[in-house]
């Protein structure tokens, strides 16, 4: 197929080069040229404009950084849609940010966040996340194939899927920070952080993201998977879903706060893990 691809961070890199992997012809385009030129070769071109990456493209993929920026390139991609193309939107937005994009392109949208981070994108082993109309998702397959390892679907409206990503979301937040948490009450009370999640391998209780976030704060050593400011966006959009629909946000204020407090204290654009920083004491330094 051919699959345009609007957003190159993080995400939309590697599933760039995931689609050029499995055969797809892609073009690529970012508000940031150089960071859709690191892409080109092979299968993988690059347009100077959003309206050229669309024109001709079977499936559009757009992975931009929230419902904001998806919104701002709207108009100039539904204007340039080929006639029978399907637009699989991506990013983190939140189910009234998914619906809004969709009244861009009515009956055209496939709302399909994704769970994963760089390497799964580079891999080819994202979760999606996919609602909308049935006949969409069949068309978008072959794309949605080559970036994921599965496709979940979440129900047939748009913004199904925005809900679950938020569900999932809310847990990646949960678990960093209540490692960081377990980390710093052992550090304060005497005890070998490292123990806290020697005494977790293999339990009942044990999680892989735990040792790997948890490892990565120990040692200092955040390889950039999911930055510290995409997990504050994200939790508001939680914040605010949850409001709506009357779920107690408790917990959700209390990680909020921890992540605020880590990107006032300059982490905002290193890697969730980073979050550890927040108990850091206010005299210590970072």
């Amino acid at each position: 197929m051919r699959i345009a691809v609007i957003g190159t961070g993080l995400i939309g890199a590697g599933m760039a080069g995931s689609l050029a992997r499995e055969g797809h012809d892609v073009v690529v385009w970012n508000r940031t040229r150089s960071k859709a030129e690191a892409l080109a070769g092979g299968r993988i071109t690059v347009a100077p404009t959003v309206a050229e990456a669309v024109a001709g493209a079977e499936v559009v993929m757009s992975v931009l950084f929230d419902a904001e920026a998806t919104l701002a390139v709207a108009d100039e991609l539904a204007g340039h849609l080929a006639d029978g193309a399907v637009w699989v939107q991506s990013a983190t937005v939140g189910p009234d940010g998914a619906r809004a994009i969709a009244e861009r392109a009515p009956g055209r949208v496939l709302d399909a966040p994704v769970l994963g981070t760089r390497k799964p994108a580079e891999d080819g082993t994202l979760v999606v996340l996919a609602s909308g109309p049935s006949a969409l998702i069949e068309a978008a397959r072959p794309a949605l194939d080559a970036i994921g390892s599965r496709v979940v679907v979440a129900g047939p409206e748009v913004g199904q899927g925005s809900a679950l990503k938020l569900a999932a979301n809310a847990w990646v937040g949960l678990i960093t920070a209540g490692t960081a948490q377990s980390l710093a009450l052992a550090r304060g009370l005497g005890v070998e952080p490292q123990l806290f999640l020697d005494a977790l391998d293999g339990g009942a209780a044990d999680s892989p993201y735990a040792h790997l976030k948890g490892g990565a704060m120990l040692s200092g050593e955040m390889p950039l998977s999911f930055a510290l400011d995409g997990v504050r966006k994200d939790l508001g959009l939680m914040l605010e879903a949850a409001r709506g629909a009357g779920v107690r946000d408790d917990l959700l204020v209390a990680v909020r706060a921890l992540f605020d407090s880590a990107a006032d204290r300059g982490h905002g654009d290193q890697d969730l893990a980073a979050v550890y920083a927040a108990y850091a004491p206010d005299d210590a330094g970072d």
